[in-house]
């Protein structure tokens, strides 16, 4: 009988054992199950994008995917006139939406004066510092060796609003067609002139490839459609609306019966002013780009009868997502040009597109 007991008891001890094997086995199980899930739910936080609403005028979304890094996107842009207030603008509303996914952004002025050399001088300096994209307005020919520098090296190029005329290795253009906007602004002076009469052009550098196309494309379309309307000159006001103005008010001295001005680039408020000035309301005009307050509010009281855009608010945003959006997927766009839509404000349509415009 003690036999058994003895027996029964160390079947009793084996099964007690097993027991709190298997407890302590499942339990370790869960803590791993977990733990698993845990660092899965940490993971999943690090590389989900947050959702954040894109800002008024931005027209391009981050992807839904997070940087493994911080990253860095140097934003190189002018800053000689009022129409690159928008733009920067754009940029600003950049850096702070793309902070949300670990992005930051660093915009650098040029300089006050374009050239090639400020710009090739920027791009240098962005490779020295490593950033992960350069986002760029290169302008005149020679930017093209310092971006491909920069690609050789690594760093992914965008370029926006205007660029020289050679190939470079950058990933994109955003902006306008520059030749079709000149044909556009042609179209404008043959309608307001009524195919004929003088017209002086105003551009912003003769060495700038964009302002040239703007300047052809307007000057071809009417030569071949409006060969009565006479050219008195063509000048450049470097981007500046006073000189803009003083041109304006010379060719008005010297050609009274003048009856248009075509600005190419910047200051074009200028060439508007010195019509208001000189009591020519309503007999001379201004066919300019860009829909800046300078400018909208000389389409308000007639002075300027044709305003094309080339949306710069979006040259600013849409073009720093873009770029981080590559770094983050590899993926480059479908396209190499953004084209801008080129939206026209007259006195009959400016309320109606700007109902605030004072």
């Amino acid at each position: 009988m003690f036999k058994k007991a003895f027996i029964t008891l160390c079947l009793l001890m084996v099964l007690v054992f097993l027991s709190t094997a298997c407890g302590q086995s499942q339990s370790g199980g869960e803590v791993k199950e977990e733990t698993s899930n845990s660092v899965a739910t940490q993971s999943q936080e690090k590389t989900e994008a947050p959702k954040i609403e894109l800002p008024k005028g931005g027209n391009v979304p981050a992807v839904e995917q997070l940087s493994e890094k911080p990253l860095r996107i140097a934003f190189l842009s002018f800053q000689n006139n009022p129409f690159w207030f928008p733009i920067r603008d754009g940029a600003a509303a950049a850096k702070e939406y793309l902070e949300n996914f670990n992005c930051t952004i660093d915009y650098t002025v040029l300089g006050e004066d374009l050239s090639a050399e400020k710009v090739i001088a920027g791009i240098e300096a962005a490779v020295t510092k490593q950033y992960d994209g350069i986002v760029v307005v290169p302008v005149f020919d020679g930017t093209e060796i310092a971006i491909d520098k920069a690609v050789d090296a690594g760093i992914p190029v965008i370029t926006f609003c205007a660029e020289g005329s050679k190939p470079s290795k950058r990933m994109l253009l955003y902006g306008q067609d520059m030749y079709k906007a000149g044909e556009l602004a042609g179209k404008l002076i043959v309608e307001k002139m009524g195919g004929k009469g003088k017209l002086g052009v105003i551009t912003g550098f003769f060495g700038a490839t964009s302002h040239e196309l703007r300047k052809n494309g307007a000057l071809d379309y009417i030569k071949k459609n409006a060969p009565d309307i006479k050219i008195v000159g063509e000048y450049e006001n470097k981007d500046k609306a006073e000189v803009a103005y003083s041109l304006t008010k010379d060719m008005l001295t010297a050609n009274p019966d003048l009856t248009m001005v075509y600005v190419t680039a910047g200051g074009p408020f200028g060439a508007a002013k010195a019509i208001e000035d000189s009591n020519l309301t309503g007999k001379a005009f201004v066919v300019a780009y860009d829909h800046i307050p300078d400018n909208l509010k000389y389409v308000k009281s007639g002075q300027i009868c044709g305003l094309i855009n080339q949306d710069p608010f979006g040259q600013g945003f849409d073009t720093n997502v873009l770029m981080y959006n590559y770094l983050v997927t590899g993926q480059k766009p479908e396209s190499d040009f953004y084209e801008t839509k080129l939206d026209v404000a007259t006195p009959e349509n400016v309320m109606q597109m700007y109902p605030d415009l004072k």
